[in-house]
């Protein structure tokens, strides 16, 4: 069998779990992930963990956090007016907003805090700072 190595296009079925135990993303269910070995496609971690393996293997396999979303980088927090957010977007700690740059780049974000004058935005991967679990098959590999 062919083992993987960078360049190969694989196929994988992944679970990935916080190290609680909680689910954060699966494939099951859905069509395998497919993406080039250490192209960058995927977090450094995982990208790691696929040369060797070949198609029918599975491996479990933990992920720092900085082999994963990084940490948590706090310059990514933003403080903004309450009065600057409009009326039509409700505010709630948790909630997942889309900010706009100045270059019209679209940014994922999560309100982190609420006050009576200001609301702090947060730019962070919801997985930044956590380390993380996956439990991966591979299910095919088209070598490079």
């Amino acid at each position: 069998m062919t083992q993987v190595k960078n360049g190969d296009t694989v196929r994988i079925h992944y679970t990935g779990t916080l190290t609680n135990g909680e689910t954060f993303d699966s494939s099951v269910g859905r069509d395998p992930l497919e993406f080039v070995v250490g192209s960058g496609q995927i977090i450094p971690g995982l990208d790691a963990a696929l040369p060797g393996m070949a198609e029918g293997d599975k491996k479990s396999v933990d992920v720092t956090c900085a082999d994963a979303y990084g940490e948590t980088d706090p310059a990514a927090l933003q403080a903004i007016p309450r009065a600057d957010i409009p009326a039509d977007i409700p505010v709630e700690a948790g909630l997942q907003l889309q900010m706009q740059t100045p270059q019209g780049q679209v940014v994922p974000v999560t309100i982190a805090e609420v006050s009576e004058t200001e609301v702090v935005l947060d730019a962070n991967h919801p997985l930044a700072g956590k380390d993380l679990n996956f439990a991966i098959e591979v299910v095919g590999v088209d070598a490079a």
